[in-house]
């Protein structure tokens, strides 16, 4: 039986050497919608401002972060 399921941090860019699979999308999708959810005090841990988590997370899943392109 094939074994499915991603082991990998909840933050992580794909290695240079391989292209973009589904799987890096839709964590990049779930990283977004998390940064969503989180309150003030949250974002401040993280280094992070209302705004920017706002900006972040409106971006749609195929604008992918510009380290990503490179």
């Amino acid at each position: 039986m094939t074994d499915f399921s991603c082991s990998s941090p909840t933050s992580f860019a794909p290695s240079r050497n391989r292209a973009f699979g589904l799987m890096d999308y839709i964590a990049l999708w779930r990283q977004r919608r998390a940064l969503a959810t989180m309150d003030a005090r949250q974002l401040a841990d993280i280094g992070v401002t209302p705004d920017q988590a706002r900006t972040e997370a409106a971006r749609p899943v195929w604008d992918v972060p510009s380290h990503w392109q490179q």
